[in-house]
């Protein structure tokens, strides 16, 4: 959830830190004090678009800071974090930040590694879902429809996912071989060029495998043949040579032989002292046989700088290694081999085609029955929800078609169909608001008041199956009254109880159906506007809830009024 969230020079906010409870936080306040400000600050937190207009009059950039509290080790946001490299500890905190200068530049942080706009929004994605009166989310856009539907019976989908992507990257690898093949004459005579004179130039290198590495390690020892030279003279000299140390370890060697024939205390050290010197006797003998076989060779270091000069050339263009060269010119000779009979193998490309493509599509159907399901029982579920919300005579339905390909793609039933990642099932949510009238897309239902309706229902359902820390709202329940005001109190708080909820409101209902209440006022100091915000306690709830109750002077009876709501929300939840 968002536990806390730090706002400075911001719009009309000087500064800001709120600290935010689990539950269903309602904010409250008079029109311009600045509620949808603070959406603003965490939408641009999550990715959104900035403007230098957000950045307080006068002051050079604009901070927000999100901390954001992690209590599953499953949440996508884990997944997201490791595929970008950034920790999260073992508290689950994660914390979003960014800066918007006056000139426009927007510097963005994870955990305080700076990241792009891209990889911002992605996190944001994870952690906040937010639905204002005037903005589009994922519910209203057709293209997640698909994969919200997938939500719904996750732990199925992703393992029929999984078995049909792999079957279906393989199939577009083999679909793209096959293109090659058949492309045009002049396009395949010049590929085949390109290939063999590719093929011949790495032959003509008579290259081995791993033969850069031991022709730069016999090349770095001639180029220091002198402080090799020197360093092993000195540490044979040094044993063997007029300073006889290896004599002296002989005395020493003697010595304790001696010694612990004696004093069997010194048996051990004896024996240890032994094997060390036949060691260091072995390694003078080796450094004498190293000595003798070392030369300099000034030829050979020229044929030496001149092959890996040709080798760094050819690997400009063919790998960085030589075993990576060789092995391209492994895959140059089957390609060529593909080409010159071109003819069997394109025969056996659609061979390949014709199998793969039917096991594709038996995993693209099994994912088409598994969504029929998910989609019938989902559509009982929202429409549950919707009699919920005084929308009993509405009707919800789930369109899965299947997409159209071109002539000579997969065929299903002998119609072309357009298989993606995704299968081949095209998914759209549809409604329907007035009895008698057909089911349209979501998007093109007209009241204001019935879309937050069919939102928030939907919100419902998908909450936990979206895995976001905090939903948002803000002013989704413009347009409604009476019991739908009452209805959609209720189910906004439903939401609250799996996910944290942030709700802007002016509906009392609403408001009393908070587990925190937060007033947001506007107020000018030193002839600046600036915004605040305070936690109310009971007796400013009711203050608070009576003023939207009457909307203008508060009165007994609306103070009266409020306490009663509260009371009634105490009772319902």
């Amino acid at each position: 959830m968002l536990t806390e969230l730090s706002i400075k020079d911001f719009a009309i906010i000087e500064e800001l830190t709120i600290t935010f409870n689990k539950g269903l936080t309602v904010l409250t306040g008079e029109t311009g004090a600045g509620k949808s400000i603070i959406i603003d600050a965490i939408q641009l937190l999550a990715g959104g678009r900035s403007s230098v207009e957000f950045v307080r009059h006068g002051a050079k950039k604009a901070s927000l800071e999100g901390l954001f509290s992690i209590d599953n080790d499953r949440h996508a946001v884990y997944t997201i974090s490791e595929t970008f490299g950034i920790d999260i500890d073992s508290d689950g905190m994660v914390v979003l930040s960014r800066t918007i200068s006056s000139n426009g530049k927007s510097i963005c942080r994870v955990n305080g590694h700076l990241v792009t706009l891209g990889i911002l929004k992605e996190f944001g994605k994870s952690l906040i879902d937010i639905h204002t009166q005037h903005e589009t989310q994922s519910l209203m856009d057709v293209d997640r429809h698909i994969e919200l539907l997938d939500l719904y019976n996750k732990t199925q989908m992703e393992e029929a996912k999984r078995d049909y992507q792999m079957l279906y990257q393989k199939l577009i690898t083999i679909q793209s071989r096959y293109k090659q093949l058949n492309e045009n004459e002049q396009e395949t005579a010049q590929r085949l060029d390109l290939l063999t004179f590719q093929l011949n130039e790495l032959d003509q290198a008579n290259l081995t495998p791993g033969e850069d590495e031991q022709l730069r390690d016999e090349r770095e020892k001639l180029l220091n043949y002198e402080k090799i030279f020197t360093g092993v003279r000195d540490a044979y000299e040094s044993l063997s040579g007029e300073q006889r140390a290896i004599d002296w370890l002989s005395m020493a060697l003697s010595g304790l032989e001696t010694v612990s024939e004696y004093d069997a205390s010194f048996k051990q050290q004896k024996e240890a002292f032994t094997n060390y010197f036949y060691l260091i006797e072995e390694m003078s003998i080796e450094l004498r046989n190293y000595l003798d076989t070392l030369e300099y060779d000034s030829e050979r270091l020229n044929e030496l700088e001149g092959r890996l000069n040709e080798i760094n050339r050819l690997q400009k263009k063919y790998g960085s290694t030589v075993d990576d060269m060789l092995e391209y010119a492994s895959v140059i000779e089957d390609e060529l081999d593909e080409i010159k009979n071109k003819d069997s193998s394109i025969e056996k490309l659609e061979q390949e085609l014709t199998e793969i493509g039917q096991d594709v599509l038996v995993e693209a159907k099994h994912l088409n029955d598994l969504r029929i399901q998910a989609a019938n029982e989902l559509k009982q579920a929202i429409q549950q929800e919707l009699k919920d919300l005084y929308l009993d005579k509405a009707v919800f339905d789930i369109n899965i078609s299947i997409k159209k390909g071109k002539v000579g793609n997969i065929e299903l039933d002998g119609i072309p169909i357009q298989l993606s990642e995704s299968g081949y099932d095209h998914v759209q949510f549809l409604i329907s608001t007035n009895p008698g009238e057909p089911v349209k897309e979501l998007n093109k239902v007209a009241s204001g008041g019935e879309l937050s309706r069919i939102m928030l229902a939907m919100k419902k359902i998908f909450a936990n199956h979206q895995g976001v820390t905090s939903v948002i709202f803000d002013e989704v329940d413009t347009g409604v009254s009476g019991r739908v005001a009452q209805a959609i109190a209720e189910k906004i708080h439903n939401i609250s109880v799996g996910s944290q909820v942030l709700c802007i409101t002016h509906l009392p209902q609403v408001a009393a159906m908070a587990d925190t209440h937060m007033l947001i006022q506007k107020q000018v100091k030193d002839n600046r506007t600036m915004t605040s915000i305070e936690s109310l306690s009971t007796e400013n709830r009711i203050t608070e809830i009576g003023r939207m109750i009457t909307g203008t002077e508060l009165t007994a009876t609306s103070r009266k009024h409020a306490r009663e709501l509260i009371d009634q929300a105490g009772k319902l939840k």
